[in-house]
């Protein structure tokens, strides 16, 4: 499975011949989706889930889908009949020949006053783990976990913990266009010696093979 990250929280995945995007959301690049056979979203907030990213991509391709959580799907299935597909935590399903495992339920707090929306985490392949908004532990075995470095709901206390919880054979930095490029290497070199599994940080649009 090849995958490449894209900007904040969006990831690409390719395995024979099918592509699978997770989180174009406003953040991420405005192609983001365009090639996608499946496309999954973890939760509304709009650096996760852009309306004009998935419409082009379904647009784009007919036969894709997408699959995520009724916040979502209420918003989109209309327009695309058949095509929406509303899951929620331990649901499995197969997505453009990928295994998705579903996990999670809420999103991290914010603030007391601020209401928690939905969040859900993908499993894919029984290898990467994608938790969206939330420090979810799956549970289960993870190969590599897609890390949300920085964000308005976590402190670099809470990220290293995450990740010697998950105990994940390594971690890659998503949600990160918060943070500066200056700061980078605080937070590179915490992970990487706190979290007790390699660290990595890929480029917009760099890729590795897992």
């Amino acid at each position: 499975m090849k995958l490449t990250k894209m900007l904040h929280s969006c990831v690409r995945l390719e395995k024979d011949g099918q592509t699978l995007v997770i989180d174009p959301g406003a953040f991420s690049e405005p192609d983001a989706g365009l090639g996608a056979d499946a496309l999954l979203v973890t939760h509304e907030h709009p650096d996760h889930f852009d309306e004009g990213r998935l419409r082009a991509a379904l647009d784009a391709n007919p036969a894709a889908r997408l699959w995520t959580l009724r916040s979502v799907a209420e918003r989109m299935a209309a327009a695309y009949p058949g095509r929406v597909h509303t899951v929620g935590d331990g649901d499995t399903f197969t997505a453009a020949g990928f295994d998705v495992q579903v996990h999670g339920e809420l999103h991290a707090v914010i603030h007391p006053d601020m209401p928690r929306v939905t969040n859900v985490g993908y499993l894919v392949e029984r290898s990467l783990f994608h938790p969206g908004d939330a420090l979810t532990v799956p549970g289960v075995p993870v190969e590599t976990l897609m890390l949300p470095v920085h964000a308005p709901w976590n402190k670099v206390a809470e990220v290293i913990d995450y990740v010697r919880e998950v105990r994940p054979q390594q971690a890659i930095d998503i949600h990160d266009a918060y943070l500066a490029d200056i700061a980078r290497p605080l937070y590179d070199r915490a992970l990487e010696s706190l979290g007790g599994a390699p660290h990595a940080r890929l480029a917009a649009g760099e890729a590795t093979d897992l």
